[in-house]
Order: C-alpha cells, then sequence, then structure tokens
C-alpha cells in the first residue's frame, strides 16, 4: 500500500558540515501542511484511503462544484487534492493537519519532481551520441545520428530508437534519499544529494518504499569515533 505523502517546493542547494570537517552536500525542500479532506472507506469504495489537500487559494480561482465541495467539509479552498492508498483509516479524521513530523523516526525517503526541460535536442546532447567524423568525406551531417532503419525488409524505424526530440520535462523518482536534518518550525526538509527539477519545482516526498540496510553519515561518524576510543589488541 502506498504510504501518506506530503507536498512541497523546491528552495535550492547548500552543504552540511560535520565536525569530522566532512561537506555534505544537501537539497533544502519547502514542505506545505497537508490537511484530511476526505476518508474513503472500504465499504464504499472498496478500498481504503485518505484524500488529502495542499497549499490555499483564493475562492475566485476555484469551480462552484469546488467551492460546494469545501463548503461541505468545512475547510478552506485548496490547491491541489491528493489521495493516498492506506491500510488502516482509524488514525486520520477529517480536518486534522499534519507535517514534517510523519518523517520524524524516518532516515530515508523518495521524491518524485518533474526534470527541467532542455526542449528539441539533438543526438548527441540528449543520448550522448559520439556523432560522424569530421572530416574524410563527411560534410554538413556532423552531429547526426546516421542511419536508423535497414532494408525493405522490416522497411520501418522501430519504436524506442533512439533519436532526436524533446528532452527533459519528465516526472522522475529518486529513491532512498537521506534525510540529513529537518526543522519543523520553517517546515524544511534537508535531503543529502541533488533531486531533479528547478527552483520552486513541485515535489512529492515520501517514505522510502525500498526497505534497504544502509548506515546514514551520522551512523558513521559515531562508529568512527567508537573505533577511535576501543584500544587495537593486536598493536599490544
Amino acid at each position: 500500500m502506498n504510504e501518506i505523502a506530503l507536498i512541497g517546493k523546491k528552495i535550492g542547494m547548500t552543504r552540511e558540515f560535520y565536525k569530522t570537517g566532512q561537506s555534505i552536500p544537501v537539497t533544502v525542500l519547502k514542505l506545505e501542511k497537508a490537511r484530511v479532506i476526505h476518508v474513503i472507506e472500504e465499504a464504499k469504495r472498496g478500498y481504503k484511503a485518505v484524500q488529502v489537500g495542499f497549499g490555499n487559494i483564493k475562492t475566485s480561482k476555484i469551480s462552484k462544484a469546488m467551492k460546494g465541495y469545501f463548503s461541505k467539509k468545512n475547510t478552506e479552498p485548496k490547491k491541489k487534492l491528493k489521495e493516498f492508498k492506506i491500510n488502516n483509516t482509524e488514525n486520520y479524521k477529517e480536518g486534522n493537519e499534519f507535517g514534517l513530523e510523519i518523517f520524524k523516526d524516518i532516515k530515508f525517503v523518495d521524491v518524485r519532481s518533474t526534470t527541467i526541460g532542455k526542449g528539441f535536442a539533438g543526438v548527441m546532447k540528449r543520448h550522448n551520441f559520439s556523432g560522424l567524423r569530421a572530416t574524410h568525406g563527411v560534410s554538413v551531417s556532423h552531429r547526426s545520428h546516421g542511419s536508423t532503419g535497414q532494408r525493405q525488409d522490416p522497411g520501418k524505424v522501430f519504436k524506442g530508437k533512439k533519436m532526436a526530440g524533446h528532452m527533459g520535462n519528465k516526472v522522475r523518482t529518486m529513491q532512498n534519499l537521506e534525510i540529513i536534518k529537518s526543522d519543523l518550525e520553517n517546515d524544511l526538509l534537508y535531503l543529502k544529494g541533488s533531486i531533479p527539477g528547478s527552483k520552486n519545482s513541485e515535489v512529492l516526498v515520501k517514505k522510502a518504499i525500498k526497505n534497504i540496510k544502509k548506515l546514514t553519515i551520522n551512523e558513521k561518524i559515531e562508529l568512527a569515533e567508537k573505533a577511535k576510543k576501543t584500544p587495537d589488541k593486536k598493536k599490544k
């Protein structure tokens, strides 16, 4: 089953220093507080889920149908609605709000966002082709992809052939990103490394779907300090 997730935006990148002198690049995310709009029961829909609203929006910018829906739920209009399937709906009630505290005991998360669009790109940029020769009879087509088909049989270009085309602007998921720290007061989450997308782009953060056994940076530093304190028996 899917886990509850939070939606926010990418603020940018910075780095985090540790007492060992280590510098780690981190991405800063601003995650909005979510409100439970509707709890879906298995008896009515055949599955259990929670509908969650993110971000506020002016009443003048939503349809009449959505105005009636939000007034029925006794909540202010939300910019985005998301539905998450869960195993147990007992802990969720309409009107409840939650934020970064859902990641309190979680070390790794999955982040989904849209990559930066590059427009129409050639095969050398899009697929890392080497291009044709610079001399020896090659003219005009130095950066072209070369032949794309065979003969009369099969007489076509197969689907999925690497060619020039639209590059970027695709939804991608980064898995098992380590949580470096979280700022509950300012709703900021610091993740190790980079994530797809430009500044202020929308991101969705949820608990890592893969149960990996991996040490965090803080755990590695603690183990290194313990190793220094314990005497080496072989040297004696």
